[in-house]
């Protein structure tokens, strides 16, 4: 039974979650900041890989635009595989990773601290292999997580990297909406029923595309991430700027599109990229809580809650996770084990 699937429960937790680490975290959170402001970082380097590299790409444009940080991603095979790895400088180095097991991010962590690099990890799990090489550890509170499929944990991620931001902006503002995200997930959560009509007319799917951009660029790569771990279909990511370079030519009559566009700067954006798609025919489904932007898609699946577009992709995931949790029920696939994938997967 679909509610009885660990999938399901733990997508319906995240509130709670989110919650835990916003009333649990502030003050490790407000020791980093410190660190970082003693030290004058200037630059962080990420370590992840899946879900949490997602939540790393939502770092590079927080961080960035609100922190004004030069935020990159690792290349953990540098460290782990051809031992060659890069000279970090006065960079921090974040680790982000629900189980903190995979040697290559580990590695990297481990080689920062042999530079003399600041250290920090973002996990649920504060015993690991990860945690251990930083100097500082935000700890998810997410309990634990049984399904393969991520979900509370990425939400989790995202938001500790969110309160970083504030907190090291010293922005009252930021804080304040931070401790309404709870409350606006939990809003967006009560689309799930209609939802589950929704999956029923995409059962058939093979492929599509994912586009976000700005902040909801993680967005893009999360939900493509959750339909192929999922419902197996072929679902790729792009930017809506990148999109128009070259991989447009892809879409014909009927082809599935789904763009996340909240409020925000990079709306105007969006509701250009969504007339090119109706001049080709695409199918367009639209997560946003604009109403032009829902009236141009053939499936609007709108956000009930406005929230600042920085905060947006915490709240921007939730229809995603559960549009392809129900496609997957749809067409009776295992939700909580996928096939040929497992919950820790450690790469070297």
């Amino acid at each position: 039974m679909l509610t009885e699937s660990h999938l399901f429960q733990e997508i319906h937790e995240q509130p709670q979650v989110l919650s835990r680490l916003l009333a649990n975290e502030r003050e490790t959170v407000r020791r980093l900041a410190a660190a970082i402001r003693e030290r004058r970082i200037a630059h962080v380097v990420i370590a992840a890989r899946g879900t949490s590299d997602n939540a790393g790409r939502y770092a590079q444009y927080l961080l960035g635009a609100v922190n004004r940080l030069t935020v990159t991603l690792a290349t953990p095979s540098l460290f782990s595989i051809y031992k060659r790895p890069p000279r970090l400088g006065n960079a921090m180095v974040l680790g982000i990773s629900q189980s903190g097991k995979s040697p290559d991010i580990v590695a990297v962590l481990a080689e920062a601290r042999r530079q003399g690099n600041l250290t920090a990890a973002i996990t649920n799990s504060p015993d690991s292999d990860l945690a251990r090489q930083a100097d500082h550890v935000i700890r998810l509170h997410a309990g634990i997580e049984r399904s393969v499929a991520a979900t509370k944990t990425y939400t989790g991620e995202l938001a500790a990297i969110a309160l970083l931001s504030a907190v090291l902006a010293a922005d009252r503002q930021m804080m304040a909406t931070l401790q309404q995200i709870p409350e606006k997930v939990a809003a967006t959560l009560s689309i799930n029923k209609g939802i589950a009509q929704i999956a029923q007319r995409y059962r058939y799917m093979q492929k599509c595309v994912v586009i976000g951009r700005g902040y909801n660029y993680a967005t893009a790569f999360e939900l493509a991430l959750k339909l192929k771990e999922l419902t197996y279909t072929t679902a790729e990511p792009y930017s809506s700027a990148d999109f128009l370079h070259g991989p447009l030519a892809l879409i014909d009559p009927g082809f599935p599109v789904i763009v996340i566009a909240p409020s925000g700067l990079m709306l105007p954006e969006m509701q250009n990229f969504a007339h090119i798609l109706k001049q080709r025919g695409a199918e367009i489904i639209v997560i946003s809580d604009d109403p032009e932007m829902l009236k141009a898609a053939e499936t609007p699946l709108s956000l009930p809650s406005t929230v600042p577009e920085w905060a947006s992709p915490i709240t921007a995931i939730i229809p995603g996770q559960l549009f392809a949790m129900h496609l997957a029920h749809v067409r009776n696939y295992d939700l909580d084990r996928p096939r040929g994938i497992r919950k820790v997967t450690e790469t070297k």
